[in-house]
Protein backbone atom coordinates (compact mmCIF):
# COMPACT_ATOMS: atom_id res chain seq x y z
CA UNK A 1 0.00 0.00 0.00
CA UNK A 2 1.80 3.18 -0.95
CA UNK A 3 0.84 6.47 1.16
CA UNK A 4 -1.79 7.71 -1.27
CA UNK A 5 -4.06 4.71 -0.56
CA UNK A 6 -3.15 2.83 -3.86
CA UNK A 7 -1.57 -0.63 -4.43
CA UNK A 8 1.82 -1.12 -5.88
CA UNK A 9 2.33 -3.74 -8.76
CA UNK A 10 6.15 -3.99 -10.80
CA UNK A 11 6.02 0.18 -10.79
CA UNK A 12 2.42 0.51 -11.24
CA UNK A 13 -0.14 2.19 -8.86
CA UNK A 14 -3.85 1.39 -8.50
CA UNK A 15 -5.17 4.39 -7.08
CA UNK A 16 -8.68 6.43 -6.98
CA UNK A 17 -9.78 7.78 -10.04
CA UNK A 18 -9.35 11.60 -10.47
CA UNK A 19 -10.65 14.42 -12.72
CA UNK A 20 -6.80 15.01 -14.11
CA UNK A 21 -7.39 11.13 -15.21
CA UNK A 22 -10.43 10.98 -17.64
CA UNK A 23 -9.02 12.02 -20.96
CA UNK A 24 -6.90 9.08 -20.60
CA UNK A 25 -9.65 7.45 -19.57
CA UNK A 26 -11.91 8.46 -21.90
CA UNK A 27 -9.65 6.53 -24.44
CA UNK A 28 -9.55 3.84 -22.52
CA UNK A 29 -12.85 3.36 -22.01
CA UNK A 30 -13.68 3.77 -25.92
CA UNK A 31 -11.16 0.69 -26.44
CA UNK A 32 -13.13 -1.31 -23.64
CA UNK A 33 -16.62 -0.71 -25.71
CA UNK A 34 -14.08 -1.78 -28.92
CA UNK A 35 -13.86 -5.12 -27.59
CA UNK A 36 -17.10 -5.53 -26.44
CA UNK A 37 -18.20 -4.17 -30.00
CA UNK A 38 -19.98 -1.04 -28.23
CA UNK A 39 -19.64 1.79 -29.55
CA UNK A 40 -19.61 5.21 -26.58
CA UNK A 41 -20.82 8.63 -27.85
CA UNK A 42 -19.61 11.44 -25.94
CA UNK A 43 -22.97 11.75 -24.15
CA UNK A 44 -22.20 8.63 -22.84
CA UNK A 45 -18.17 8.99 -21.77
CA UNK A 46 -19.61 12.50 -20.19
CA UNK A 47 -22.03 10.52 -17.67
CA UNK A 48 -19.80 7.72 -16.91
CA UNK A 49 -17.18 10.04 -16.53
CA UNK A 50 -19.43 12.08 -13.76
CA UNK A 51 -20.66 9.06 -12.00
CA UNK A 52 -17.15 7.91 -11.09
CA UNK A 53 -16.27 11.33 -10.09
CA UNK A 54 -19.46 11.84 -8.12
CA UNK A 55 -18.98 11.48 -4.15
CA UNK A 56 -22.56 9.32 -4.06
CA UNK A 57 -23.22 7.90 -7.35
CA UNK A 58 -22.99 4.39 -6.45
CA UNK A 59 -20.49 3.91 -9.01
CA UNK A 60 -16.56 4.16 -8.30
CA UNK A 61 -13.16 3.43 -9.65
CA UNK A 62 -9.37 2.43 -9.61
CA UNK A 63 -7.33 3.44 -12.10
CA UNK A 64 -3.59 2.19 -13.06
CA UNK A 65 -0.44 4.55 -13.29
CA UNK A 66 2.47 3.11 -14.78
CA UNK A 67 5.75 4.47 -13.10
CA UNK A 68 6.21 7.63 -16.12
CA UNK A 69 2.28 8.98 -14.54
CA UNK A 70 0.43 7.16 -17.39
CA UNK A 71 -3.20 5.77 -16.21
CA UNK A 72 -3.28 2.10 -18.13
CA UNK A 73 -5.96 0.69 -16.82
CA UNK A 74 -9.25 1.12 -14.88
CA UNK A 75 -11.45 -0.96 -13.09
CA UNK A 76 -14.85 0.26 -12.16
CA UNK A 77 -17.30 -1.32 -9.34
CA UNK A 78 -20.56 -0.61 -7.01
CA UNK A 79 -21.66 -1.97 -3.95
CA UNK A 80 -24.74 -2.95 -2.27
CA UNK A 81 -26.26 -4.82 1.00
CA UNK A 82 -25.50 -8.05 0.81
CA UNK A 83 -29.04 -10.44 0.84
CA UNK A 84 -27.23 -13.63 2.69
CA UNK A 85 -24.86 -11.83 5.12
CA UNK A 86 -24.13 -8.79 7.28
CA UNK A 87 -21.88 -7.45 4.68
CA UNK A 88 -22.16 -5.38 1.60
CA UNK A 89 -21.71 -7.46 -2.04
CA UNK A 90 -19.50 -5.84 -4.71
CA UNK A 91 -19.53 -5.59 -7.89
CA UNK A 92 -16.38 -5.12 -10.53
CA UNK A 93 -18.75 -3.94 -13.35
CA UNK A 94 -16.03 -2.91 -15.96
CA UNK A 95 -12.07 -4.10 -16.22
CA UNK A 96 -9.95 -2.79 -19.00
CA UNK A 97 -6.15 -2.93 -19.36
CA UNK A 98 -4.42 -0.74 -22.61
CA UNK A 99 -2.82 -3.89 -25.19
CA UNK A 100 0.42 -2.95 -24.89
CA UNK A 101 0.49 -3.06 -20.69
CA UNK A 102 -1.10 -6.55 -20.52
CA UNK A 103 0.79 -9.37 -19.33
CA UNK A 104 2.14 -7.28 -16.27
CA UNK A 105 -0.31 -8.22 -13.35
CA UNK A 106 -2.06 -4.89 -13.86
CA UNK A 107 -5.65 -6.78 -14.06
CA UNK A 108 -4.46 -8.49 -11.06
CA UNK A 109 -3.80 -5.40 -9.20
CA UNK A 110 -6.53 -3.92 -10.04
CA UNK A 111 -8.77 -6.66 -8.36
CA UNK A 112 -6.63 -6.83 -5.51
CA UNK A 113 -6.69 -3.20 -5.27
CA UNK A 114 -10.67 -3.49 -5.24
CA UNK A 115 -10.79 -6.64 -3.05
CA UNK A 116 -8.75 -4.49 -0.23
CA UNK A 117 -10.91 -1.65 -0.18
CA UNK A 118 -13.94 -3.94 -0.08
CA UNK A 119 -12.47 -5.56 3.13
CA UNK A 120 -11.40 -1.97 4.43
CA UNK A 121 -14.58 -0.62 3.99
CA UNK A 122 -17.24 -3.54 4.98
CA UNK A 123 -15.63 -6.72 5.48
CA UNK A 124 -17.51 -10.16 5.09
CA UNK A 125 -19.23 -9.40 1.72
CA UNK A 126 -18.09 -11.21 -2.10
CA UNK A 127 -16.63 -9.41 -5.09
CA UNK A 128 -18.11 -10.61 -8.06
CA UNK A 129 -17.51 -9.84 -11.98
CA UNK A 130 -18.85 -11.44 -14.72
CA UNK A 131 -16.96 -11.76 -18.37
CA UNK A 132 -17.71 -12.87 -21.83
CA UNK A 133 -17.93 -16.46 -22.45
CA UNK A 134 -14.99 -16.45 -25.44
CA UNK A 135 -12.75 -14.08 -23.25
CA UNK A 136 -10.29 -16.39 -22.73
CA UNK A 137 -7.06 -14.29 -21.79
CA UNK A 138 -9.14 -12.48 -19.07
CA UNK A 139 -10.97 -15.87 -18.02
CA UNK A 140 -6.93 -17.19 -17.20
CA UNK A 141 -6.11 -13.72 -15.43
CA UNK A 142 -9.89 -14.57 -13.18
CA UNK A 143 -9.46 -18.20 -12.94
CA UNK A 144 -5.85 -17.38 -11.11
CA UNK A 145 -7.27 -14.98 -8.19
CA UNK A 146 -11.02 -16.03 -7.65
CA UNK A 147 -13.48 -19.01 -7.97
CA UNK A 148 -15.54 -19.74 -10.87
CA UNK A 149 -19.11 -20.53 -10.17
CA UNK A 150 -21.97 -21.98 -12.02
CA UNK A 151 -24.02 -19.03 -12.11
CA UNK A 152 -25.43 -18.18 -15.14
CA UNK A 153 -26.65 -14.75 -16.44
CA UNK A 154 -29.95 -13.32 -17.49
CA UNK A 155 -30.68 -10.20 -19.24
CA UNK A 156 -34.05 -8.58 -19.72
CA UNK A 157 -33.95 -4.76 -21.11
CA UNK A 158 -36.87 -2.41 -19.76
CA UNK A 159 -39.53 -2.00 -22.64
CA UNK A 160 -38.24 -5.60 -24.29
CA UNK A 161 -40.60 -8.09 -24.92
CA UNK A 162 -40.08 -11.84 -23.70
Amino acid sequence: MTEAGGVEARGTVVRAIAEDDLPVWRELFRAYGVFYQTVFDEAQLDHVGALLLAPDSGVDAFVAEDGAGRVIGFAHYRSHPDTFSTGRDWYLDDLFVAPDARGQGIATALIARLHEHAESVAPGGTLRWITAADNARAQRVYDRVATRTSWVTYELRPGEEH
